[in-house]
């Protein structure tokens, strides 16, 4: 599996503190191996067509697109106020 990550997502890891983008690189690497990694606790957004979300720490999570052979990062961030759900 391939990843492409988008501007928002960029833009969102770059304001990480430097222990989570560590953090954000081990998951991201577990979502490249086994996207359903018990870390990761994946699962599919309610009210999202084909949109999951992972945890990168206790606190923030990463949003993504599966589409065939390739995964779209959307974007990261506080859990629910990072991914618009507040």
């Amino acid at each position: 599996m391939k990843l492409f990550f988008t501007g928002e997502f960029k833009k969102n890891y770059k304001k990480l503190p430097t222990s989570l983008r560590k953090q954000t690189e081990k998951q991201l690497g577990l979502l490249v191996s086994d996207f359903r990694h018990p870390s990761l606790r994946s699962r599919k957004m309610v009210g999202y067509k084909d949109v999951f979300e992972a945890r990168v720490s206790r606190g923030y999570r990463m949003r993504y697109v599966i589409d065939g052979k390739k995964t779209i990062m959307l974007t990261i961030g506080p859990h629910d106020v990072g991914l618009g759900k507040k």
